[in-house]
């Protein structure tokens, strides 16, 4: 690897020849060489997304000359189509308020910049990544401006489309189940009948709760802190700058995206990842009682419940011929347990703020937008790959109604609770059903028997 050398206050350190980013960069990538992990592109186009914004602001505020304005500009706008994604080269656990990761971006902005206005790449002149780039910004407003607006866009973009359709599979499969009679379970053991299309339509209200959450809390993700620079007070800003930012991004994002209320809060406290990350869970621990059901209500297919079918998407087993595994269903629970572990860590960094800062800023950006992904992935695979595909086993539903003990609940109405508890005891002991006991014994008439347990039964 050849390098050059680019001296600063702090020293002489050595970058890589080509690179767009300078010494600081690679100050913070020798430094904080921790997991290997790094920030999805999306979160770094939406930082070189605000970039682009502000240089347009500070060009009209005439805080900016017009050419490194414009290169400026231009720069931020080729990192957001993923010319320089290789320039980001800073691990996930740095600075506890993300600095590292913004002048990653700052230095590849400003190293772009100059190229295009002399032909040199990287350096700090004619454009600085400081006094041009970062010009009216911080670290500690822009790093969280970024976050809100990453994640409310991939909530909004691919989330809750995801989600409407995972909806859509599940109401339409309650409809087409709401023939099928089957058994329903409490402690999983035999209760009263239901319909298969009953059970479904409780899946499908559970996600749709699961949208409404989420919207609801994309509220407070449209607050964003930029403007308040370092301390939320807005030193070295100018007082139209964080306006006319914020109002750029949302005229082109189409979110109503607004200036925080109250800077301290916006920097000091990130509640708003924090009541995110909570929506999120709530679907995904939704996910995960979805999933279980079904890989429970198909299982078998000969010595399980067998209700309904999944689709057979691969082998099973490596030992097992013929042997087909619910694999949608796992792969859902595995991401939901994923996105629980997320919100863990997203809770504990939330208490990072520490006066008018939180310094966890770096792994709340990672583990929220990643839960984003892993819950829009999900509910899009699970909708596709499972839901979709789900039949119903109409004489294996049917076959486990008479049988249930759990029927003797609809002679309580006729003969009381101890007495149908009595017959159901009866039943069981001699493995005769709750009608053939109630026939034998001439508990009612037969006609209000027939009446009362009135199933479809197979032949």
């Amino acid at each position: 690897m050849k390098y050059r050398n680019e001296a600063d206050s702090m020293g002489t350190v050595r970058v890589p020849q080509g690179a767009y980013y300078g010494s600081q960069t690679q100050r913070a990538k020798e430094n904080f060489p921790i997991s290997g992990l790094q920030f999805s592109l999306p979160f770094i186009h939406t930082l070189a997304q605000i970039k682009f914004h502000a240089a347009q602001v500070n060009l009209e505020l005439m805080l900016l000359d017009p050419n490194i304005a414009n290169a400026v500009i231009r720069a931020s706008h080729e990192i957001r189509e993923g010319k320089f994604d290789d320039q980001f080269v800073v691990d996930v656990f740095q600075t506890g308020s993300g600095t590292s990761t913004h002048m990653n971006l700052n230095e590849v902005v400003a190293g772009r910049a100059n190229e295009i206005l002399t032909g040199k790449r990287g350096g700090r002149s004619p454009v600085h990544p400081n006094d041009h780039v970062n010009l009216g910004q911080s670290s500690n407003d822009i790093f969280p401006s970024a976050i809100h607006v990453c994640g409310a866009v991939l909530i909004r973009t691919g989330l809750i489309p995801s989600l409407k359709e995972l909806h859509a599979s599940l109401t339409r499969k309650a409809t087409e189940f709401a023939s099928v009679q089957k058994i329903g379970r409490t402690h999983l053991q035999d209760a009263l009948p239901i319909s298969l299309g009953q059970e479904f339509s409780g899946y499908a209200r559970q996600v749709e709760l699961a949208i409404r959450r989420i919207k609801q809390s994309l509220e407070s993700l449209f607050e964003l802190p930029l403007g308040g620079t370092a301390v939320g007070n807005g030193v070295n800003t100018h007082p139209e700058f964080a306006g006319q930012v914020i109002a750029g991004i949302a005229d082109e994002t189409g979110l109503p995206f607004v200036e925080a209320k109250n800077h301290f809060e916006a920097q000091g406290a990130q509640d708003a990842s924090v009541e995110t990350s909570g929506a999120l869970k709530s679907a995904a621990v939704g996910f995960i009682k979805i999933a279980n059901d079904i890989r429970w209500l198909a299982s078998g297919p000969r010595c399980g419940l067998g209700e309904i079918t999944i689709p057979p998407l691969q082998p099973g087993s490596s030992m097992m011929p013929g042997k087909v595994n619910p694999v949608i269903c796992e792969a859902v629970i595995q991401a939901s347990m994923q996105i629980m572990g997320n919100d863990a860590t997203i809770a504990i960094a939330g208490q990072g703020g520490h006066f008018e800062l939180n310094t966890c800023l770096p792994v709340i950006a990672y583990n929220l937008l990643q839960s984003i992904t892993l819950l829009t992935g999900t509910a899009r695979a699970f909708s596709q790959k499972c839901i979709d595909g789900i039949a119903a086993n109409r004489k294996a539903c049917l076959s486990g109604i008479d049988k249930s003990l759990a029927l003797a609940t609809l002679l309580v109405p006729h003969i009381g609770y101890d007495r149908s508890a009595a017959l159901a005891k009866k039943a069981y002991e001699s493995g005769k059903t709750i009608r053939e006991i109630a026939v034998d014994e001439k508990i009612l008439p037969k006609a209000l028997l027939n009446r009362l347990f009135s199933w479809d039964l197979p032949d």
